[in-house]
C-alpha cells in the first residue's frame, strides 16, 4: 500500500541575490516543494496567497528592504478589450492555440532557445538547455498544460489544431479559480503581432469558457518598466497586506 506523508510542507529561505529587476536591490524568497497528491491543492492555496510556480517548487518574494513585487490576478469575466487590445486580436484572427499535455518537444525548444537569445541574452534563464526547458515543462505535480499556436489551417475547426511553424508557447496551470501564466514565448521576429498580448487574452478568453474568475499572471514590479504591460489588463486585483484588492488601472 503506498504511503502518503501528512507532514506539513516546509518552507526555506533563499540567500540574498542581485535583484533582476530593479538596480541596487537585493531579492530573496521563499519557497517549498509541491510534490504528492495534494499538490494541485497546495499550489491553488499557494498561488492564492501570492505564490509562483516553478517546476516543482512554489516560490514568492522574502526581500527585506522592498515590496515592489505585487501579485497580480486579472478578473477575467469584467475584463473589456481596449481598442489597441481589439486590434492584437484582429492581427492575430489566423492563429489558433491548441491544448496539449505538459510535453517538451524539439521544436517547442528551437523557438524558446530563439527567444531567449533575441530577447532575454541577460536572463537567468539565458544558457537554459533542453534538458533544463524538459524539466520546466515535466517536473509538474499540478494540471499543467502547453498551448501550442499556429496559423490556422482548413481543419482546424475539426481538429483544433493549427498548421505549419510554431509561432508561439505558453506553459499554464489549471486551477480551481482559474488559470496561472507559468511561462511564455514567441517568434521574435514577429513583434508586430504583439504575441505576449496576444496569449494573455487568449487565456482571459479560455478562462471565461470554463467559468473559472481569474488569470494569474505573476508579480508586477513597481517601478520596472519591463512589467508595465501587466497593469494594462483591467480590472484586476492586486494582493496587499489585507488581501485582493481591486486595481482598474493607473491613476491619470
Amino acid at each position: 500500500m503506498t504511503q502518503h506523508s501528512t507532514q506539513p510542507s516546509q518552507f526555506f529561505l533563499t540567500a540574498p541575490s542581485p535583484c533582476p529587476y530593479l538596480d541596487g536591490q537585493f531579492e530573496r524568497k521563499v519557497f517549498t516543494h509541491l510534490v504528492g497528491e495534494r499538490a494541485p491543492e497546495m499550489n491553488d492555496l499557494l498561488t492564492q496567497g501570492g505564490f509562483r510556480r516553478s517546476q516543482n517548487i512554489a516560490y514568492r518574494p522574502a526581500c527585506e528592504t522592498c515590496r515592489a513585487c505585487v501579485s497580480v490576478r486579472i478578473l477575467a469575466g469584467e475584463f473589456k478589450l481596449t481598442r489597441n487590445m481589439r486590434k492584437v486580436v484582429q492581427r492575430n484572427s489566423d492563429l489558433i492555440g491548441a491544448l496539449h499535455d505538459a510535453e517538451p518537444t524539439t521544436e517547442q525548444y528551437s523557438l524558446f532557445r530563439t527567444y531567449l537569445d533575441r530577447r532575454h541574452t541577460r536572463g537567468g534563464m539565458s544558457d537554459m538547455s533542453v534538458l533544463d526547458y524538459a524539466m520546466m515543462v515535466e517536473d509538474t505535480h499540478v494540471d499543467t498544460k502547453i498551448i501550442e499556436y499556429r496559423k490556422r489551417g482548413p481543419d482546424s475547426f475539426i481538429t483544433g489544431k493549427g498548421t505549419g511553424e510554431l509561432i508561439a508557447v505558453a506553459l499554464s496551470d489549471k486551477m480551481s479559480d482559474g488559470m496561472s501564466m507559468v511561462y511564455s514565448y514567441y517568434d521574435p521576429d514577429l513583434a508586430d503581432r504583439s504575441l505576449g498580448t496576444f496569449m494573455i487574452l487568449d487565456h482571459i478568453a479560455r478562462a471565461r469558457a470554463l467559468g473559472l474568475p481569474h488569470v494569474y499572471l505573476g508579480y508586477w514590479v513597481n517601478g520596472s518598466r519591463k512589467m508595465d504591460y501587466k497593469v494594462r489588463f483591467t480590472p484586476q486585483e492586486h494582493l496587499g497586506p489585507k488581501g485582493w484588492d481591486r486595481f482598474d488601472g493607473p491613476a491619470e
